[in-house]
């Protein structure tokens, strides 16, 4: 099914869900008000592709709600996931025509897309989006330094509390007032698509959220349904203390 345009929801850039934390988040009023003149709203079915690797790209995006993964395709053919795009991640790069990896919905998704041209002169006059997306281009190259380092030295254990504390922890940041308590969230990567993430077996990642789950550490209600009674102890699990910078 193709995308749509959405005219309908999040049409308010001072009632986005993401607003604190996505590329306009430094911005004054005057310059919500000049986004608001280069944007629109696409919306994505899970499992669809919304960009492929090469394509040329006539605008950039935020994500607003659900979750894209990043994919690129060797010579062989063979596919390997390299990130995740999550709520309040920017999709695109000013100053690169051309996509440099696939993005696939993984769940149903929702951006708020600029076009392109008029995003990139909007950089060169309003500091605060440039000073915003330079900030989340450095936290996106520690984060991947981070993972090098998931990927490369910890254990299968190690790697799945890794993920389900990002992803804990991004969920709660999207929220103004902080929770308190136990972290509860919806998974949104199937089993299969963890373990192509993070380089492990279908039957390593079952085993491991199983022993998880045992143990206490999680709380499963069916397969994506996630509580998370202890956000320090999975840190602990994932090998990671409360300031660990990957989950940030």
């Amino acid at each position: 099914m193709p995308m749509q345009d959405m005219h309908l929801v999040h049409h308010e850039c001072g009632d986005c869900p993401i607003r604190h934390r996505a590329v306009c988040a430094r911005c004054e009023a005057d310059e919500l008000q000049r986004l608001e003149q280069i944007k629109y709203y696409r919306t994505y079915q899970a499992g669809q592709t919304l960009i492929w690797s090469g394509d040329r790209m006539d605008f950039v995006a935020s994500v607003v709600s659900g979750i894209a993964t990043l994919t690129q395709t060797m010579e062989d053919g063979r596919r390997q996931m390299v990130g995740l795009l999550l709520p309040s991640d920017f999709v695109g790069r000013p100053g690169r025509s051309t996509a440099a990896y696939d993005v696939t919905a993984t769940t149903d998704l929702v951006m708020c897309c600029f076009r392109k041209k008029p995003f990139e002169e909007l950089m060169v006059s309003t500091p605060h989006i440039g000073q915003r997306l330079l900030e989340m281009t450095l936290d996106e190259l520690d984060a991947a330094r981070e993972w090098m380092l998931l990927l490369g030295r910890k254990t299968a254990r190690e790697k799945i509390a890794s993920l389900l504390a990002i992803i804990a922890r991004r969920d709660a940041s999207l929220r103004v007032k902080a929770a308190k308590g136990a972290l509860v969230f919806d998974l949104p990567l199937t089993r299969e698509e963890m373990a192509d993430y993070l380089g492990l077996t279908l039957e390593t990642v079952s085993r491991q959220m199983s022993a998880l789950k045992r143990d206490g550490v999680i709380l499963l209600d069916g397969k994506r349904h996630v509580t998370i009674p202890d956000l320090d102890r999975l840190l602990e699990e994932a090998g990671d203390d409360s300031d660990g910078g990957v989950l940030d």
